[in-house]
């Protein structure tokens, strides 16, 4: 069948949302009468009744309600998909994870701006469980990810730097972790326990620790200022903790560093609008990433 004009579908999604013929039309800029022809209009198309109508008032119908739901989503795809296209010219909407964007991004995408003062970037940090992005529903161009590479058939990546897990702790406790792992407190800055689990099984190290005892953290953020105000022997991604470890903040009481498989992309959708902003932005961090390994850390793989 043909599709009903676009008008009375958003006339009548308009009035189910306010629940008033006389709402909709100070909305929509007409007037109460020919909100309630185009209602009309729908239902003759559809054989149904989209409203209860009990003189001046009016409800929606249980048909309507369905359809009110339907129409909603698809009107909010569409002010997705035209938003996209307004934004041309205007800022890369960015999404990155939280420790990424507090111990490194933030400081590039400064220096990006001073230098590319009109390709403006707008960041969104977010707390992610398991790093992804839908660019069909969330409204960004492009993201920053912890991942494999595999995000998807419809996203293109490119591998800005891998993951290195290593013990991480305040100058302090460097000696007693050296000493006897195994009864330090640990630092867990993921709630499954993975990263310490991860260390120890590519590392072979004994006696191990148990792992079910310590703090629990939901970021490396956490877990590094956790570590810093030497509450425990923490573990996580070098190549992020780098800074604080430069500083004197934290040490590396052991120099084998372990490669999870994963890495930072950065990744973004095959139909992009945007696709210089991308480019440019891409090209500066991967030139940005932090800096090598230091010369005394030792290079271990899972499985290793």
């Amino acid at each position: 069948m043909s599709l009903p004009p676009l008008y009375a579908l958003r006339a009548f999604a308009c009035a189910a949302r306010l629940g008033s013929f006389s709402q909709a039309a100070a909305v929509l800029h007409v007037t109460p009468g020919a909100i309630s022809r185009h209602i009309r209009t729908l239902e003759t198309v559809f054989g149904c009744e989209l409203f209860i109508r009990r003189g001046p008032k009016v409800e929606v119908s249980p048909t309507g309600k369905i359809l009110a739901l339907q129409l909603q989503e698809g009107f909010d795809n569409l002010e997705r998909a035209c938003a996209a296209f307004s934004q041309q010219g205007k800022a890369l909407r960015l999404k990155a994870p939280s420790t990424l964007t507090m111990r490194w991004l933030l400081d590039v995408l400064q220096a990006y701006r001073e230098r590319n003062s009109t390709q403006p970037v707008a960041i969104t940090s977010v707390w992610m469980e398991t790093d992804s992005v839908d660019f069909s529903s969330e409204p960004f161009d492009c993201a920053i990810l912890l991942g494999n590479g595999d995000f998807g058939p419809d996203s293109e990546s490119r591998l800005l730097f891998k993951e290195w897990l290593i013990p991480l702790c305040a100058p302090a406790l460097k000696h007693q972790a050296q000493q006897d792992l195994a009864n330090c407190e640990l630092i867990h800055p993921t709630a499954d326990r993975r990263d310490w689990r991860r260390w120890l099984h590519a590392t072979g190290h004994t006696p191990a620790p148990n792992l079910w005892q310590g703090k629990v953290f939901d970021t490396l953020e956490q877990g590094n200022m956790a570590a810093i105000s030497g509450h425990g022997i923490s573990v996580g991604d070098l190549m992020l903790s780098l800074t604080a470890v430069r500083d004197g903040l934290l040490t590396l009481p052991f120099t084998q560093a372990v490669a999870t498989g994963d890495g930072y992309y950065f990744v973004w959708p095959r139909a992009c609008a945007k696709t210089s902003q991308t480019e440019a932005l891409c090209c500066w961090l991967k030139e940005h990433v932090p800096a090598e390994l230091p010369e005394e850390v030792q290079r271990l793989n899972i499985g290793d």
